[in-house]
């Protein structure tokens, strides 16, 4: 499998509301359920309505897109990682999927994948 590592840190934030939300950041990703609203962002691109952040993500996105048939994506990336005592934070879109690590298991993330033949560009 591909992946390809994005280039800018993240942040994993909670907002007060949707209304602050960067829409013109590079990568972000918006969820909204009935008790929180969860954004991750480019670090510098964190709003100011955001209650709670966690700074220092870093994120490898599966090249797709993937066809919603195909099963135990996630859950071979994310075993991987388990095995090689990464924590991770996963993010799926239409098209692929996102697997987010801290910046510190970054190295440690990156040679796991690649042991196990997925190329990480």
């Amino acid at each position: 499998m591909i992946l390809r590592k994005l280039p800018e840190p993240l942040a994993v934030c909670r907002l007060a509301g949707v209304g602050d939300a960067p829409l013109d950041a590079g990568f972000f990703a918006l969820v909204r359920t009935a008790d929180e609203v969860s954004l991750v962002c480019p670090t510098d691109r964190v709003p100011s309505n955001a209650t709670a952040r966690d700074d220092g993500w870093r994120a490898f996105g599966v090249q797709g897109p993937l066809d919603f048939s195909l099963v135990g994506i996630l859950a071979d990336l994310t075993a991987i990682l388990r095995d090689a005592g990464v924590p991770v934070f996963a993010v799926s879109t239409y098209g692929t999927d996102y697997i987010l690590v801290k910046q510190g298991d970054l190295a440690r993330a990156e040679a796991a994948l690649a042991a196990v033949g997925h190329t990480v560009l």
